[in-house]
């Protein structure tokens, strides 16, 4: 998702004011030296155990498994934003709502009857129909907007920085002094992007980084970072295909994990490192 440091404005591409070398690399991290060598925190990899059939034209905000098993998909991009839903077999897609061009879009997650769509910097929330995916409200928010998953009675929303908003999953109000510091070892973590909530923990993918961090939904510490610099990045080459968008299938216990653009979405389970 994007940064502060990209100039507002249809006109301006994700990239526009950064280079490659500022993602993080598995020699690199993005958690410091003490928290990486904090015997608290797992490093874990994942394990590849089917590739599935994704979008070279998505560039990949949200990713999320509905209840019926397909899975839903929200795009960023002025003028190419979208919501869409596709079924995983051959990535063919059933019902799509495109975002108006004045939209970047965001995280998607959905809560009950309501699928949320966050966008960037319009300071809008898109409430959607579960099923026809129409919208059918929008709530005004402040700051950015980057991340977003649900968890049972909240949801937890992401700005790109180390802090996390719990909101109303109905009226998306923020629920006052109920935030989370995302730290490692005791050290702010930043860059916090894409989000998916599994039971207590939280799954977040880090802006330009092959990591993936998991973090306790009641504390924001991470227990765990997950190198996913081994999974084979097949986008055309571009400093903004990067990894991004993590999903947790309830069926099989397994994690899909894609990127912006990627033609690969890889279903894994994370197992420890080495």
């Amino acid at each position: 998702m994007p940064k502060t440091t990209e100039p507002a404005g249809p006109a301006a591409g994700e990239a526009t004011g950064r280079t490659t070398a500022q993602a993080q690399s598995a020699d690199n991290s993005v958690l410091s030296s003490a928290a990486m060598n904090s015997g608290d925190i797992e490093k874990l990899v994942p394990k590849v155990l089917a590739t599935h059939p994704f979008s070279p034209e998505s560039f990949t905000q949200g990713l999320e498994f509905d209840d019926d098993g397909s899975l839903l998909v929200g795009t960023g991009q002025w003028g190419q934003s979208r919501i869409y839903r596709a079924n995983l077999a051959d990535h063919s897609i059933a019902e799509h709502a495109e975002l108006a061009d004045e939209f970047f879009g965001e995280g998607i997650t959905r809560s009950g009857d309501i699928i949320w769509q966050l966008t960037w910097q319009a300071g809008e929330a898109i409430a959607r129909d579960p099923h026809t995916l129409a919208e059918t409200t929008r709530v005004h928010y402040d700051g950015e907007g980057w991340g977003i998953c649900a968890r049972e009675g909240e949801l937890l929303v992401s700005d790109g920085s180390d802090t996390i908003s719990k909101r109303d999953p109905v009226t998306f109000a923020p629920r006052a002094g109920e935030e989370l510091r995302v730290t490692a070892a005791g050290t702010p973590v930043g860059k916090i992007n894409e989000l998916e909530c599994v039971g207590d923990d939280v799954y977040a993918n880090i802006f330009l980084s092959d990591e993936i961090l998991r973090f306790s939904a009641e504390t924001g510490e991470v227990d765990a970072v997950i190198d996913a610099s081994g999974l084979e990045n097949n986008a055309t080459a571009d400093p903004n295909h990067v990894l991004n968008g993590i999903a947790f299938q309830d069926s099989t216990g397994h994690f899909f994990v894609t990127g912006k653009r990627w033609p690969d979405l890889y279903e894994v389970e994370f197992v420890p490192a080495g």
